[in-house]
């Protein structure tokens, strides 16, 4: 099984199922697998891909439905033989893109955990069932974690295909709650495989576009430059952000905001401008400056990458109430900054056994957590504990790490080979 064929609502941007895709691409390319995309949105080669509009969470007509089915415990008639028929066209799609790309595995990214595009995944799940290709479904986000879906219509859809349970399909999720959820809620065997990064090939040294991103932005060699790497959304906990730099007592207290407001709209963003504006801090959104790196969207300009942003900071907040497991940490800690942390659960039970020394709070910022991180800032403290952070992001989260699990599941898959009569 040589030809590998990933499927998502979007694989493009850096959103952290775009992201951690294109981390097990360059894991399968370098072991010699073909990748090949489908999904509604790609930054993908295009000699690979198969786009398909109705994949996409944003498309109108499969939006408006998602509006329509939760929130409420009824659905109309009209709809439910809707999602049937939207269903059908993308499962004549996913044959196609099996077919015309010869592929010999599937690897659904979070299509089949969380109900952003119901018939995509009810589509996914029936050609799965119809032709037992092999599967290593990589769930991000489930139903039962976003409060937004306790309260549906799709309910049957929702066991039907998030996620199935078939034969043929190798469960993956990337934090230890939720396997014991998945285990728990649908008696599902799973593995947990966490998020990655490259820390065999370190950064480079010396960065010119990071000191003129500074400069650009009026921070001079003294001023501290403390970055939210995050989306604009309101679990991200900005407020907490904003609350360290004004206790920081610095002469021009500014927190840099990293990326876009992304999917869920400005209201968030005015917000936190607003209680920025009291507690006396300046907030940069500079995410119009920022494009994509280490994704399959990166080197397409010559602008700011956010390797430029890490590189260009003097500190890394990170003080969101929930994350699944959490990009920006392993991206702060590759670049060797210091990192302030709210305690997030994920957190607190995968990531801080590990023994990374780090500014960590719990909810809420006070000067205690301000006092700990000038400490940590002191030049005889910092260097050790930063080095010491990057050698067990090494050890617990690399693309080795990676590597050992993904080619130990795709061996996994031996029995199952033979006559792909669907895909000829």
């Amino acid at each position: 099984m040589k030809r590998v064929g990933f499927v998502s609502t979007r694989i493009a941007g850096t959103d952290g199922v775009s992201l951690e895709t294109f981390k097990w691409y360059q894991v399968l390319e370098r072991n010699g697998y073909e990748c090949f995309f489908f999904a509604g949105e790609l930054d993908t080669p295009p000699e690979r891909s198969l786009l398909e509009p109705k994949a996409h969470f944003e498309h109108p007509e499969i939006l408006q439905m998602h509006n329509s089915f939760f929130g409420t415990c009824q659905r109309e008639a009209s709809l439910t033989k809707r999602v049937h028929e939207i269903k059908d066209h993308l499962k004549k799609r996913l044959y196609e893109f099996c077919g015309d790309f010869k592929i010999d595995l599937l690897i659904p990214e979070n299509a089949l955990a969380i109900p952003m595009n119901i018939p995509l995944g009810m589509a996914i799940t029936e050609l799965i069932a119809e032709t037992c290709i092999p599967v290593i479904a990589h769930h991000h986000d489930f139903s039962w974690e976003r409060k937004r879906f306790l309260i549906n219509a799709v309910q049957d859809f929702i066991c039907y295909a998030f996620p199935p349970n078939l034969r043929t399909i190798r469960h993956v999720v990337i934090n230890s709650a939720a396997s014991r959820e998945l285990s728990f809620r649908r008696g599902i065997s799973n593995v947990i495989v966490p998020n990655v990064f490259d820390f065999n090939n370190p950064p480079a040294g010396d960065n010119p576009k990071s000191k003129h991103l500074r400069e650009e932005q009026g921070f001079n060699d003294e001023d501290l430059f403390i970055l939210q790497p995050t989306r604009v959304v309101p679990r991200k906990w900005i407020e907490r952000a904003v609350e360290l730099v004004s206790l920081l007592g610095v002469e021009r207290p500014r927190l840099v905001v990293s990326h876009s407001l992304s999917d869920e709209g400005d209201q968030y963003a005015n917000r936190i401008m607003e209680y920025a504006e009291r507690l006396g801090v300046e907030v940069l959104y500079i995410g119009d400056k920022i494009g994509p790196a280490r994704c399959f969207g990166a080197d397409k300009d010559d602008g700011y990458t956010m390797d430029d942003v890490y590189q260009a900071a003097d500190v890394v907040t990170y003080p969101s109430g929930y994350e699944g497991f959490g990009n920006a940490f392993l991206e702060a800690i590759y670049f060797k900054k210091p990192v302030v942390v709210n305690r997030y659960s994920i957190f607190v039970e995968d990531i801080e056994p590990c023994g990374f020394e780090v500014v960590a709070f719990e909810s809420f910022v006070s000067r205690d957590v301000v006092e700990r991180l000038k400490r940590f800032l002191e030049p005889q403290n910092l260097r050790p504990v930063l080095e010491k952070n990057y050698e067990l992001g090494k050890r617990f989260f690399s693309y080795e790490v990676l590597e050992k699990k993904l080619l130990h599941l795709m061996e996994s898959f031996i029995e199952l080979q033979g006559p792909r009569l669907f895909f000829k």
